[in-house]
């Protein structure tokens, strides 16, 4: 079978992520699985990845998406689809131009579709006849969240399997501890506006001064957050790090902090961290709440509020307990979605395609 994702895999995203942790886990069941995508520079460790050629970045729903929009990459799409015996093509973000259109547009056999987005499309809007017609011929539709279901059916119509995404959790679980030199929060996610760091570095203010941050990724805010924040030693800026990176500093920080503001339909960095026993303390938005239970595995704020996110980041910081607590039914809550027993789920869809 053949995954195809929209976005570059060297640029970090929860749709990458997904695909890329499909595809390595239907290799080790012992499936035929390649992944095809845009990348624009050395591919991801493993086998079973076919590059389709660079990207370039798209404003896309508040953030930028890394898509390979040149005629080349569809057809290096399609001549790769047909020179495989598949039985199956997977497409992530089935209607995004780039790779996965091209596939829906040419492709003759058994297709599945998974929906990500969440919040309105003008692009859905404008094009509504084309892309319901194309959609018509995705053999079954999923979405991960209801957020990403209702954003799909909205504008295409048509019913959605829920299947929501997945963690590998024992790379987090076991990944080796970074060391720390103080109480540390640990914040990974593109430097934008809907991420809400600016929140983050505010409430940095308000925490004690033997608190530490860990900033991990880049954007277009980088350089003027960083300004913002010169004066303050307590802020780290990482950069984009590597996965065993990521893992080994979710697994050291004390807290893990999503303070974004709008537009996620799912928590996978949310789940991550619970999978590296870390509490996690997030803003309440509806696609943070697909995974934590307020109070239960995580600590949930109102968006952009600086005061409560200062609060209840040093409320996890001052109390053990709570924080053995979060830690504890994040740890069990992640284990539900695990990344293998996601596959299962897929499998027994692709059957039901293959026989739609």
């Amino acid at each position: 079978m053949a995954v195809v994702c929209p976005y570059s895999l060297t640029k970090p995203g929860g749709v990458q992520g997904q695909a890329l942790g499909q595809v390595r886990a239907l290799r080790a069941l012992g499936h035929d699985a390649e992944l095809l995508a845009p990348c624009d520079g050395p591919p991801p460790p493993g086998d079973g990845i076919k590059i389709l050629g660079g990207s370039v970045p798209l404003s896309s729903n508040g953030s930028v998406a890394p898509l390979a929009l040149d005629p080349a990459s569809a057809v290096r799409t399609v001549r790769a689809l047909r020179e495989e015996p598949l039985d199956i093509v997977h497409l992530h973000e089935p209607l995004c131009p780039g790779p996965t259109l091209a596939a829906l547009m040419f492709e003759r056999r058994p297709m599945v579709g998974t929906f990500h987005r969440a919040g309105s499309s003008t692009a859905y809007a404008a094009l509504r006849p084309a892309v319901v017609r194309l959609a018509r011929r995705l053999a079954l539709r999923c979405a991960v969240s209801p957020d990403a279901r209702d954003t799909a059916a909205a504008a295409l119509g048509g019913e959605y399997e829920m299947v929501f995404n997945g963690v590998d959790v024992e790379r987090f679980a076991r990944a080796t501890p970074w060391a720390t030199a103080g109480p540390t929060i640990f914040f990974i996610g593109r430097h934008e506006r809907r991420k809400g760091l600016d929140v983050l570095l505010e409430a940095m203010d308000l925490l004690p001064p033997q608190t530490r941050l860990w900033l991990a990724g880049e954007g277009p805010e980088t350089a003027e957050l960083r300004a913002r924040s010169a004066a303050d030693a307590r802020v780290e800026w990482l950069g984009i790090i590597d996965d065993e990176e990521v893992a080994a500093r979710l697994r050291g920080a004390d807290v893990f902090c999503a303070p974004s503001v709008h537009g996620e339909s799912f928590g996978v960095v949310l789940l991550e961290a619970m999978a590296a026993g870390t509490p996690v303390v997030a803003s309440d938005l509806p696609g943070y709440r697909n995974v934590a239970t307020p109070d239960r595995h995580a600590l949930l704020v109102t968006p952009g509020d600086a005061e409560a996110l200062a609060g209840a980041v040093s409320r996890v910081l001052a109390d053990r307990r709570l924080a053995e607590r979060l830690a504890s039914a994040g740890e069990e809550r992640a284990r539900q979605f695990a990344m293998g027993t996601l596959m299962e789920r897929y499998l027994e869809l692709y059957q039901v395609a293959r026989g739609a």
